[in-house]
């Protein structure tokens, strides 16, 4: 039985599963779009808690995913909207679990290397304004499409093309400015 039908049937095995699967990649996504960890956690536990109550307005588990990145990204704007996040900066010291790259196969000069330039590009990426941060975010991330991104944030193809492009312009102007040279 998939997923979406478990839950419906209010499973708490199925709620478990669906946390354990999407959790830290909703996180991900909230962290780099509120810049706050604690309240970026906040957010996907609301998102759960409205996926379980609003699950039978799923009909299709393959769409689980994109409908739980909907709810998030809503979330995370409805916390924009609200408060005053000039001040509010993704700590340094809380760094992903998870990074693209196997630290045991690198030696110790390339795993710092690398870091580094991870905490380069996450600190570039939160000083973009929302709206790039978020198609950033969703595109390179969340590895969506221009026309799943346009669909989930209910903007042109067009639009989601143009933000991407001065989104990358930025984080090149910013990279490059601080001798990162990540940005090619």
């Amino acid at each position: 039985m998939d997923l979406v039908e478990r839950l419906k049937r209010k499973e708490e095995a199925a709620v478990i599963e669906m946390m354990n699967k999407y959790g830290d990649s909703l996180l991900r996504t909230a962290i780099l779009l509120v810049k706050d960890p604690h309240l970026a956690e906040e957010i996907v536990q609301d998102t759960f808690v409205m996926a379980y109550q609003k699950i039978y307005q799923l009909h299709d588990e393959q769409k689980l995913k994109s409908w739980l990145l909907m709810i998030t990204t809503n979330g995370c704007r409805a916390r924009m909207r609200k408060w005053s996040w000039k001040n509010i900066f993704l700590h340094q010291e809380q760094e992903q679990e998870d990074h693209l790259i196997d630290e045991h196969e690198l030696l110790p000069e390339e795993t710092l290397i690398a870091t580094w330039r991870d905490q380069q590009l996450r600190e570039a990426i939160t000083l973009l304004p929302y709206h790039y941060r978020e198609v950033i975010t969703l595109y390179y991330f969340q590895e969506l499409t221009v026309k799943e991104i346009a669909l989930l944030i209910k903007e042109n193809e067009n639009t989601v093309k143009t933000r991407l492009a001065r989104a990358r312009a930025l984080l090149k102007v910013e990279l490059t400015k601080g001798g990162v040279g990540i940005a090619k």
